[in-house]
């Protein structure tokens, strides 16, 4: 068995990226106005918006309001609102659910690489258990046995003639 054993390309990617450059314009749009519409700056600013219409035309304009109390114009506004923020929230959604399916996938990939490296390390550890290792105990005892017969040599020195 060959110890040593060629590197693999690396398959690490940045699927950020990738994907951010698949993407078109009107889908980079559309996650932006997603972003911005499940923000709290949307909330206060859109909460904003609504109190000064209400006070707008209940108080300040109450003889000549030009959307009078129960308010039809801001119900029309607020609806086709959402009916154009629901869509693109759900295309934003949709692309990263596609992302999340990216990642994961990839993720695979690296899971799958590492566990390849991994049995091919058990592989290599128990090829030197079974053959370096008996090779190092016959190797350890024949120093062994050579310690043993200088240590008699030195103990139990042969008379000189």
């Amino acid at each position: 068995m060959h110890l040593a054993s060629p590197r693999p390309a690396p398959i690490a990617r940045d699927t950020n990226r990738e994907f951010d450059e698949r993407l078109t314009f009107g889908q980079r749009v559309a996650d932006r106005v997603a972003t911005f519409g499940g923000s709290w700056t949307f909330i206060i600013l859109f909460g904003c918006v609504l109190v000064a219409w209400i006070a707008l035309n209940s108080w300040m304009l109450a003889r000549r309001a030009f959307d009078p109390f129960p308010y039809i114009l801001l119900n029309l506004m607020l609806s086709m609102i959402a009916a154009l923020q629901a869509p693109v929230i759900m295309m934003s959604q949709n692309r990263q659910a596609a992302k999340d399916r990216l990642d994961a996938s990839h993720d695979y990939e690296v899971n799958l690489r590492a566990e390849l490296e991994i049995s091919a390390l058990h592989e290599k550890w128990d090829h030197l258990l079974r053959h370096e290792w008996a090779q190092l105990l016959e190797t350890q005892q024949k120093q062994l046995d050579l310690l043993t017969t200088l240590v008699e040599r030195l103990t139990n020195p042969e008379p000189k003639p």
